[in-house]
């Protein structure tokens, strides 16, 4: 998916090893994750694990994006939002290891149990079948519109820590 390699591209230009950048780097995924998981209402948020490491930085919480969408949302929509969300958990576990010794990680250490990603994958996939051509459809509008968020929580970030 194009739009998951340039949230990547854009994210790759935090480095997780020097504090202010990981901050801004935090920051960003706070902005995101905030509307994201109210949306979405992930089993298991993330929101408090990114305040937690914002805090240990002596960094506050950013304030979250503010989104306009119509309620509710078709459910296919909050489940590709999900997608997202679930799917950035496999990132964080790679990225977890690239913050410097010191740095807090509790946010991109949060990753899921075992089977977790495969259990998420295979519920999806069920939903998917019942709801048919139209429910994915709305489903790939859900996950865009997650890394849409993530991308210009990104830029917006990426342009105050490299002006």
């Amino acid at each position: 998916m194009e739009s998951h390699q340039r949230v990547d591209d854009l994210f790759s230009r935090f480095s997780l090893e020097e504090r202010s950048s990981y901050a801004a780097f935090l920051k960003a995924h706070a902005r995101a994750l905030a509307p994201l998981e109210e949306i979405a209402q992930p089993d298991a948020p993330r929101l408090p694990m990114v305040a937690q490491d914002l805090a240990a930085l002596d960094e506050a919480l950013p304030m979250p994006f503010a989104i306009s969408m119509p309620m509710p949302l078709p459910d296919a929509f909050r489940w590709g939002a999900r997608y997202t969300l679930e799917g950035s958990r496999l990132g964080g576990a790679v990225l977890a290891r690239r913050v410097a010794p010191g740095l807090p990680h509790a946010y991109l250490s949060a990753t899921h149990d075992k089977g977790g990603w495969a259990d998420f994958q295979r519920t999806l996939d069920e939903a998917a079948a019942e709801g048919g051509d139209q429910w994915i459809d709305e489903a790939i509008r859900g996950a865009q519109a997650a890394f849409d968020l993530f991308a210009t929580a990104a830029g917006d970030e990426v342009a105050i820590v490299h002006g």
